[in-house]
Parts: C-alpha cells; structure tokens; sequence
C-alpha cells in the first residue's frame, strides 16, 4: 500500500493490521473524536474510512473492496499528516451536533463574522486548536464550521468558496 493520490486506501482498522508507519487507524479516528469533541464512537458505525494521498481521510457510508480508484468517495473528513489533526467542515457539519466538548456557541453578529471567513477576539475558557463552531438555527444548536482558537482569537476556517456574508 501507498499513499498514491490517485486511489483511495481503507484505513486499517488498528495499529496490528496498519501497513504504511504514518497512517491512521480507524479506531485512531474513532478516539481522537470522542477525545476531542465527546463525539460517541457509535456515531460512526455503517461508516468505512479511506486515505487518499497523505492523510487526507474520507468517510463512506458504506463498503467497498479496497484500494479503489476514483476521484471520491463519500466525504472528505480529516486531515491527519499534520501536527495536529484537523476536521473537515463537512464533518463538522454532519456529526457536530453530537459534540459535547471544545464547541463554542457564537451570537448571531459573531456568527455571521464566522461565516463570512472573519477572525475575532473572543474569550473562551476551553482548550485551544480546532473546535466545532456552533449558533442557534430553529431554536436548535447547529454546527456551522470549524474553528482554530489560539491566543484568544477565533480564526475562521470556514473554506473561502463557502464563506457567505449574511
């Protein structure tokens, strides 16, 4: 196995069964999202992972035979080859309202900020690094993005081509 950007690899499920030294597991994935966000791991049952490229994790709601060549498969979830791992906003999106930890809760005018791709100063008292960004929609929490909190700075990571200005 390889880490070709040309076909997708399905995760090893853990450490005994992982072929390539920097490649994460599945139940790696698992932990790190019940770790970081108190995301359950059932949440993702019915799902298959797949790297394609270095450490760029995609999430299947199905199976398939592996490796596979196509251009995508399911969702893009994860970044992993990099010092700290990053959530896609996909994933956020999709699994966030499950997330009991590192969520800050944003007020319409600093949600709106968010959206449009604005970092602010905010206090928040939780760890640093990447957090699931929410606000209210519908009298409900709802995930709006992925946010890098540092030094007492909220930075947007909402992508450029979905950045709105509400």
């Amino acid at each position: 196995m390889s880490n070709s950007g040309q076909e997708f690899d399905r995760l090893p499920a853990d450490e005994s069964e992982r072929d390539l030294e920097r490649r994460a597991t599945r139940a790696e994935v698992l932990d790190w999202w019940a770790e970081r966000f108190g995301v359950p791991r059932e949440a993702f049952d019915g799902y298959t992972f797949w790297e394609k490229g270095k450490g760029k994790i995609w999430a299947f709601a199905s199976d398939t035979d592996s490796p596979v060549g196509v251009e995508g498969l399911g969702m893009k979830f994860l970044r992993t080859r990099q010092e700290h791992w990053k959530p896609t906003t996909n994933a956020v999106q999709r699994f966030g309202s499950l997330a009991d930890e590192n969520v800050l809760h944003l007020a319409r005018d600093e949600a709106e900020a968010f959206v449009a791709g604005e970092d602010q100063e905010l206090d928040w008292d939780g760890d640093w690094g990447y957090l699931i960004v929410t606000h209210d929609l519908a009298d409900e929490r709802e995930p709006v993005g992925v946010g890098l909190y540092v030094h007492g700075e909220l930075r947007s990571q909402i992508p450029k081509g979905r950045r709105r200005d509400l």
